[in-house]
């Protein structure tokens, strides 16, 4: 049999069907259930084979649209070292024509030449070799990271970058300011492009460029979300209105200056977009799973211990939000939360500050053009018997946030903060979110017992909120998170793509198979070993669903308390 022009699981061309979109896109498909051998893939991000289901009511069951075929694996499964089972003599021979016509690599795939070594990606370049390296093996080393951010003034004047000195890419960042200001001489504004196996994705706001520069196979949506949190990050400390002060004034103004200090809380939050950032991703957080009764006492301790100052008041377990008091009118948006979280849990400056600090700063989704004032607190996270032998990392610390618009209220927040902590103490919550923070996430299998899934994220859409299982067994190291986290960007593309219209996205590599699921009240992304049947896939997924409605009101905080 002749090999077909685009990638297909189908051996012959008898058994290719086609069918074409309105937008123009063409899909291939076996037509035989019985002789499709298991799924292949061998180029990298563009190798996902991607099945697109017919439209369907969103509260029909997902096994009434979602694919039944069964997949076999035929290797080890690089998301979760799944056992591979035996390949087929049909399949060995497709292999072997993939091998002739130069379509396959023998022995690794596109993505994993591109996470090579990514245990290095945070390496700072200056400190990877003596101090009488080369400028050209320097400038190599800045080249082989996978991921960049920049941001620069209109002027072309350096504010940030996460790898390398301005002295080691000022030439960089020269060529990226003419290219930029080609396009808007010609009234065309440039929004991305790509060169040399990487994406350029170029955001203009107000006198500042910010560009991403990532070989990781992120969409162009995706980039923009995570400039424009660098961007948030950035107004957190100057605010809109003195930001747009400072370059009226001076268009040449060298705006390092004032960011000074704030650097660490940039590299944190591209680092953690490097890493893989599920709330960045989902554009949700994820909260503490307690009892809705064990909730409800801890806002109602916030609410009796108020202070007349009070904006809001939260309090926060490793990054996971346990409880949140607010005024009935205004609502904290999910990215203020998330620069506050990567300030408190990921950039560690606030935590070495000691047990209490003073902080102000600006939440661009509350208001971008005035400060606020936070005084944060950090508890003991271990019963006094157990401090020395078990020290607290920044995944299971608690803190009290309180938030308030006068600048003069540190003493009246902190005789609040006194209160909350003594009434938690005797009322037995924080006992209760000690226990939370020590069980960890629990497993898939203990919501679906038996099942194929390796991990799972649902987010709830009215909430703006996610939940999600340990990322163990399957994914307990840096590079199996990251790719984890790279099929999660390639089904959230897909299923969130401009002209997409999907119900169901599902994707099949040969380290996995995965589905998003996506209805107006929610969205469900999963993913299991390559040798998992789809109907095994589709029913796990109805059963991870049928949970978060069942326990929404533990996993979720529903409205949280108003005063």
């Amino acid at each position: 049999p002749r090999l077909q022009a685009t990638a297909t699981t189908a051996v012959s061309r008898t058994d290719i069907h086609t069918h074409s979109y309105q937008d123009g896109s063409r899909e291939t498909y076996a037509a035989s259930k019985q002789s499709s051998p298991p799924p292949t893939s061998w180029g990298g991000w563009s190798s996902i084979r991607r099945l697109r289901s017919q439209e369907a009511s969103d509260s029909a069951s997902i096994r009434s649209y979602a694919p039944t075929l069964g997949t076999g694996g035929d290797v080890e499964s690089l998301l979760g070292g799944f056992a591979a089972q035996e390949q087929t003599s049909g399949w060995n021979i497709f292999n072997a024509q993939l091998k002739e016509t130069g379509l396959q690599h023998d022995d690794a795939s596109e993505e994993d030449m591109v996470l090579e070594n990514f245990d290095r990606e945070f390496d700072e370049i200056d400190a990877l070799e003596p101090d009488n390296i080369t400028e050209e093996k320097l400038l190599a080393r800045w080249q082989a990271k996978r991921k960049h951010f920049m941001i620069l003034s209109s002027a072309g004047k350096p504010v940030y970058n996460r790898h390398g000195d301005d002295n080691l890419i000022s030439g960089y960042i020269g060529i990226v300011q003419t290219i930029i200001s080609f396009y808007e001489g010609a009234q065309d504004q440039l929004k991305g492009f790509t060169a040399g196996g990487a994406r350029f994705v170029v955001m203009s706001q107000g006198p500042l460029y910010l560009v991403a520069i990532s070989k990781l196979g992120e969409s162009d949506l995706q980039l923009r979300v995570q400039l424009e949190a660098l961007y948030m990050q950035i107004l957190s400390t100057l605010t809109l209105p003195n930001l747009t002060h400072l370059f009226s004034n001076r268009p040449s103004t060298d705006l390092r200056r004032p960011l000074q200090g704030t650097e660490p809380l940039l590299s944190a939050l591209a680092d953690s977009f490097t890493r893989g950032s599920a709330p960045t991703l989902f554009s949700a957080l994820e909260c503490l799973r307690v009892r809705k009764s064990h909730r409800e006492v801890i806002n109602n301790t916030l609410l009796q211990k108020r202070c007349e100052s009070l904006l809001y008041g939260l309090v926060v377990a490793g990054g996971r939000l346990v409880s949140v008091v607010r005024p009935r009118r205004h609502s904290l948006h999910p990215s203020d939360l998330q620069l506050i979280f990567n300030m408190l849990f990921e950039a560690e400056g606030v935590k070495a500050g000691g047990g209490e600090n003073w902080i102000p700063l600006c939440l661009p989704g509350f208001n971008k053009n005035g400060y606020l004032y936070m005084y944060v607190s950090f508890l003991d996270v271990h019963e006094e018997d157990d401090q020395q032998n078990s020290p607290a990392s920044r995944h299971d610390e608690i803190a009290v946030l309180l938030i308030s618009a006068n600048k003069e209220s540190f003493y009246d927040l902190r005789t609040m903060r006194d209160a909350v902590v003594e009434e938690l103490e005797q009322n037995g919550s924080m006992a209760i979110i000690r226990t939370a923070i020590r069980n960890g996430r629990f497993a898939a299998t203990d919501i679906v017992p038996g099942t194929v899934l390796h991990h799972f994220v649902y987010k709830s859409r009215a909430n703006v909120q996610f939940v999600m299982p340990s990322y163990e067994p399957h994914f307990t190291t840096l590079l199996a998170r990251r790719r984890l986290l790279s099929l999660y960007h390639t089904l959230h593309a897909g299923a969130h793509a401009k002209n997409a219209h999907l119900k169901v996205h599902h994707c099949i590599s040969r380290s996995s198979i995965s589905l998003a699921w996506i209805t107006p009240s929610f969205e469900l992304y999963c993913v299991a070993g390559p040798s998992a049947s789809r109907n095994a896939l589709a029913q796990s997924a109805n059963k991870v669903v049928q949970w978060a409605r069942r326990e929404e009101e533990r996993i979720f905080i529903i409205g949280g308390a108003v005063f």
